[in-house]
């Protein structure tokens, strides 16, 4: 080791990993301490840059907890998380958007037309739709978890005394593959803005606010599940999103609620506005 230098390092590094050859692991580590051994050499990193970045990724791991992960806010925020949903997005199904810091897999189970207000202030709205299948076959049997913010933009995660499952909800699709309930219009939020994050945004001169959305993870049998948003057109940062997360295909209308009676839904409460979103899987593999 004695004669590596600046220029030999990254290949003494790299053959010092005794990874399968050939293998998906092997090529993303090794593609990793290339990319970074370049980047260090390209900007002549200094000890206090080192030092510095180092103790960014620290702050997010200490700041972090099970209900907020700034690791995924971080990843959000230098579009990251974007250029990974748009990478795996597969042809012809719904494309996916961010799954943000606050996402919880243990959501309550629903029944469809469930309210998931819960008695907040803003407008109610019904959102619907169906899952389907490229070909535009229903899916049966599909679980639509759907989680957002309230209407004054804030999610109850973030409130202490607040439920932290409120305005979460798992639900399963009925036999014509619909899923439909009741919940208050999301407005406009900062991401999180106290910890290393905020920090990073506030020294680029960036603002932190999100386009209005409800966040969804779709599954169903022999699928390939989306994670996925809805934006709603003419709302405020809906082109310039902080997280870089709206897609056109991701963009619905908001309506007024007539004749809602037509589709046939069993509803908890009554609606002031509807939005409607199919969206699409793919097959596995």
């Amino acid at each position: 080791m004695s004669d590596v230098n600046q220029y030999t390092i990254t290949q003494a590094v790299k053959d010092s990993f005794k990874t399968e050859p050939g293998s998906r692991f092997e090529s993303l580590l090794q593609g990793l301490i290339e990319h970074l051994h370049d980047f260090t050499r390209e900007q002549n990193v200094t000890h206090e840059e080192w030092m510095a970045a180092l103790m960014f990724l620290y702050d997010c791991g200490k700041i972090s907890t099970p209900e907020r992960h700034e690791f995924i806010l971080l990843s959000d925020v230098l579009g990251w998380s974007a250029l990974v949903d748009m990478i795996n997005t597969k042809g012809g199904a719904t494309e996916g958007s961010n799954l943000g810091p606050f996402y919880l897999d243990n959501a309550p189970a629903k029944a469809l037309g469930a309210d998931l207000g819960d008695g907040r202030d803003g407008v109610t709205l019904l959102v619907h739709g169906r899952v389907m299948d490229t070909l535009k076959n229903p899916l049966p049997g599909a679980q639509v978890d759907t989680w957002q913010a309230d209407g004054a933009g804030t999610y109850p995660i973030q409130e202490e005394g607040q439920d932290k499952y409120d305005l979460r909800g798992k639900f399963t699709v009925d036999d014509q593959a619909r899923y439909y309930y009741t919940t208050v219009l999301p407005k406009p939020y900062t991401v999180p803005y106290d910890g290393p994050v905020g920090v990073l945004l506030r020294a680029g001169n960036r603002h932190a606010w999100r386009a209005p959305h409800l966040h969804f993870i779709v599954t169903a049998p022999g699928m390939s599940g989306i994670t996925t948003e809805v934006f709603f057109k003419n709302t405020d940062y809906v082109d310039n999103d902080a997280v870089f997360g709206v897609r056109r295909s991701l963009i619905r209308d908001i309506k007024p609620a007539r004749n809602i009676e037509a589709l046939g839904y069993a509803l908890d409460k009554r609606p002031d506005a509807v939005v409607e979103m199919d969206f699409v899987l793919a097959p596995e593999g």
